[in-house]
């Protein structure tokens, strides 16, 4: 993320501009509408045919995905800037953590100034932990992420599905009448009032709102999100350090290695989420079929499909005008993924156009293509005349204590050798 131009790996560039990119095809909907609609889609904005295509084809291609591939991304990262912070001669961990430090930095400001949906506070803790195996090699890497995967997965699955089973249950015909009242309530609940629209909505309002509602509803946020989901973060890191370290995020191995990855886990990917959603939308989106399977069942899925788009990238993306542009793109993925979030809440927030609630799922994402566009547009050109995005010069300044310089030399200024 913060290394020249001389010093890319352009495979690595690529996959995580895909990647910011992709994470904003989702983000978009937590930026445009009440959070609950995130999290179960008929809660608000989701009344039209277009709305649910929206949905399933997020659902299928993308939501938890690029995400995921994004946190492999960050892992593969880590070990390159450590890897060539100890070839100059410093001490690795002083670098890391103090990319860390200002990278949850940042994370707060994003979280607490901007909006609920920030993963950097995530990647920031999770990473001080993940430092301790980047040492290791690629075999034993990819054994403790299975393990933190496993740790991660297995008790949400079980767990998650007796729950179901339960409230299942007692909304059943054999189900008591207290039983069906609670539920009841808590179907009820999974619709927002208008008292809760109403609140939402204020607290979109303008960025001291938003301070305001984050501080009393939910101040601590980003420090849960560690217990929350952070064994699913490290795996992912960890997988990242070990197709850093094997070569495959570097585009190291064969190409029909690569094709038989991707064919077989994208494949499958599409196939099981394929499935899902099929599932979903045949019960017309009931509790008891969309949240088993869009919260429980599919997520295990997420590194499979993560590695197969990966190598799926590996074999589009080669070299030429259009791989350096999504290259840029992951160039200044700090910036861009930042980037994003400003643009959208000028897009919602009440001191920009105000829009925070009054488009539906569908009609937010008609933005996204523009936002990629703009991606697509700004940061090649940027990266020509110079060295970092402007977030990327920011993390590293900070990091480093020290103003690093930002442009780039021209050849007439580079002084001639003997």
């Amino acid at each position: 993320m913060a290394t020249t131009s001389a010093d890319r790996i352009l495979s690595l560039d690529i996959i995580r501009g895909i990647a910011v990119m992709g994470i904003f095809s989702v983000n978009i909907v937590g930026m445009a509408m009440i959070e609950q609609a995130y999290f179960y889609p008929p809660a608000y904005g989701f009344d039209s045919l277009g709305d649910k295509m929206m949905w399933a084809a997020n659902f299928i291609v993308v939501d938890g995905k690029f995400r995921s591939l994004f946190s492999i991304l960050f892992g593969a990262s880590m070990v390159l800037v450590i890897e060539r912070a100890v070839a100059a001669g410093k001490a690795g961990w002083k670098v890391h953590y103090a990319r860390m430090v200002v990278l949850l930095l940042f994370g707060l400001a994003h979280f607490y100034l901007l909006w609920w949906g920030d993963i950097l506070a995530n990647y920031a803790m999770v990473g001080m932990v993940a430092f301790i195996f980047w040492r290791l090699k690629p075999k034993w890497l990819l054994l403790l992420a299975a393990l933190s995967l496993t740790a991660m997965y297995a008790p949400m699955v079980y767990f998650g599905g007796q729950q179901m089973a339960k409230m299942q249950l007692k909304a059943g015909p054999s189900a008591t009448p207290e039983q069906r009242a609670f539920m009841a309530e808590r179907m009820a609940e999974l619709t927002p009032s208008a008292e809760a629209l109403a609140e939402e909505k204020a607290g979109h309002a303008s960025i001291p709102a938003h301070i305001e509602s984050t501080l009393e509803n939910q101040p601590y946020r980003p420090f849960m999100s560690v217990p929350g989901y952070g064994l699913e973060t490290l795996g992912l890191m960890l997988l990242g350090m070990a197709g850093y370290k094997s070569g495959f995020l570097t585009g190291s191995w064969s190409r029909r290695r690569y094709a038989q990855i991707a064919a077989g886990l994208v494949g499958f990917s599409l196939a099981v989420y394929g499935y899902a959603a099929y599932r979903i939308l045949a019960a017309d989106f009931s509790p008891f079929t969309y949240f088993p399977w869009d919260q429980i069942y599919v997520f295990p899925m997420h590194p499979l499909s993560a590695i197969g788009y990966a190598a799926l990238i590996m074999l589009v993306f080669k070299r030429g005008a259009v791989a350096d542009r999504f290259a840029a793109v992951g160039r200044a993925a700090f910036t861009n993924y930042l980037g994003a979030t400003v643009i959208g809440i000028i897009l919602f927030y009440g001191f920009g156009f105000g829009l925070y609630g009054e488009v539906s799922r569908g009609e937010a994402w008609l933005f996204v293509p523009v936002v990629w566009a703009i991606m697509l547009l700004w940061s090649k050109p940027w990266l020509d005349r110079y060295r970092y995005g402007p977030f990327e010069w920011a993390w590293r300044s900070l990091a480093r204590w020290n103003w690093e310089p930002m442009r780039k030399r021209s050849t007439a200024e580079i002084p001639a050798t003997a």
